[in-house]
């Protein structure tokens, strides 16, 4: 059985670097790349203080278009298998995903906070908490 590398991907240059580093990887290696976009509805309110719920249908789908442009871009081998995943959740959820794989891999930023400063927050959840090897990919 080959080995399962996990990659998040949330549609940031940062994470096309992830997901580039691990197609290299998994192309070296023989591993698959299960990728996966772990997406959380968003926190808004309005001056009434209503919050509107978008419909999750529609997060679904546009997390699923966001995975698969990414997996377009990044130009994989033909080679590697790749496994798409879109789940609600955050980094606790990518945790929880990556628990038997034998790495996983993020970039060092993704689209929330401010672009360029530090280690992103999900990046440093997951170095933080990862039960296996976690590699963060720098800024392309």
């Amino acid at each position: 059985m080959s080995e399962e590398v996990v990659v998040g991907v949330d549609g940031s240059e940062n994470s096309l670097a992830a997901l580039r580093w691990a197609g290299a990887y998994a192309a070296q290696t023989g591993s698959v790349i299960r990728a996966i976009n772990a997406w959380e509805l968003p926190m808004v309110t309005d001056i009434t203080g209503m919050v509107p719920m978008p419909d999750q249908r529609v997060m679904v789908e546009a997390a699923e278009a966001i995975l698969d442009e990414a997996i377009r871009e990044a130009e994989l081998s033909p080679d590697v298998t790749v496994i798409r995943e879109v789940i609600a959740g955050s980094a606790d959820t990518l945790l929880e995903q990556a628990k038997g794989a034998s790495l996983l891999v993020v970039g060092r930023r993704g689209h929330s906070g401010v672009i360029g400063l530090f280690t992103g927050s999900v990046a440093t959840y997951c170095a933080n908490h990862a039960t296996i090897p976690v590699v963060i990919v720098p800024t392309p």
